[in-house]
C-alpha cells in the first residue's frame, strides 16, 4: 500500500444536534452552580456578580445545561485532533427543523 501525502493539519467542521432530557432540574442547576462558583473567574471584569450569575442558573434550567455542555469533549482522547473552538446552544422544546427525516 502506497504512502498518501497528506497535509500536516487541516480544519474541519462538525455539526451535530443532540436531545436531551432533563429528568431533575434542581440535580442539574445544582452541577451547574458547582461548576460556576469553583471556575476561576474574576467577578470584578464581570457585567453581574457570583450571587445573581447562580440565580439566573437556579431559575433557568435551560440556561444551567447550556453552561454545563462541553462540546470540545466531542474529540477528547482521540489522537491528532484537538477542538478549536465551538458553539453550542439550548432550547426548550421539540426541534425546529422541519425534516424530522435528518435525525
Amino acid at each position: 500500500m502506497a504512502d498518501i501525502d497528506l497535509p500536516p493539519s487541516r480544519t474541519f467542521q462538525v455539526y451535530c444536534r443532540v436531545e436531551v432530557v432533563v429528568t431533575d432540574a434542581q440535580a442539574l442547576t445544582g452541577h451547574a452552580v458547582a461548576e460556576l462558583t469553583a471556575a476561576d473567574i474574576d467577578w470584578s471584569e464581570e457585567d453581574d456578580d457570583l450571587p445573581s450569575a447562580i440565580a439566573e442558573l437556579r431559575a433557568d434550567p435551560a440556561a444551567a445545561l447550556d453552561s454545563v455542555v462541553d462540546i470540545g469533549a466531542l474529540v477528547d482522547g482521540v489522537p491528532g485532533v484537538e477542538t478549536l473552538r465551538g458553539r453550542s446552544w439550548v432550547e426548550v422544546g421539540p426541534p425546529d427543523d422541519p425534516d424530522p427525516g435528518r435525525w
